[in-house]
């Protein structure tokens, strides 16, 4: 496989669904995210397929039957090795509040970054980076400390030649 590979945040999943390429609307976005996974350029991982069950509704249907087979396990030595560094740069990071950093061992954004560090991927999500963030710890800015690179669902979609017809 040539060019980058993408390894995608939940709320990439979960915006689209909601708004802008909602199941009725625009389905052949979704067929490009099967095509992209079959072609092995596009992935996510277990960790954010749990959040997408949590949801009960099209978008987890979707995901357990016509995605199921691109959410890598998260359970591998390297990725453990790398989400626990992660973990410590948060946690000794004083600019995020408690709270912040509660919620970010909760959630699967660590384990991304993690996997993404170890198996070589860009992240996609609609995140932005905060340097002033407080209240969470913004997903590109655990990429940028841990050299990461990541992009949004549109610049991902343009780099694969996707056209949603």
């Amino acid at each position: 496989m040539d060019g980058p590979r993408y390894l995608l945040d939940a709320n990439v999943f979960i915006e689209a669904a909601r708004r802008y390429y909602a199941f009725d609307l625009a389905p052949r976005f979704w067929e490009s995210l099967v095509d992209l996974a079959r072609q092995s350029t596009i992935r996510s991982i277990d960790r954010v397929k749990q959040e997408l069950d949590k949801g009960k509704n099209h978008l987890a249907q979707w995901a357990n039957h016509e995605f199921s087979h691109a959410f890598e396990s998260t359970d591998d030595a390297d990725v453990i090795q790398s989400y626990r560094k992660i973990m410590v740069w948060v946690q000794n990071h004083p600019q995020f509040s408690a709270a912040a950093k509660a919620k970010f061992a909760d959630e699967a954004d660590g384990w991304l970054v993690a996997y993404a560090m170890t198996k070589g991927f860009v992240v996609v999500t609609h995140e932005l980076p905060a340097d002033d963030a407080r209240r969470t710890v913004p997903l590109p800015n655990v990429c940028q400390a841990f050299g990461v690179d990541f992009v949004d669902t549109f610049e991902m979609l343009r780099a694969a030649k996707v056209k949603i017809t």
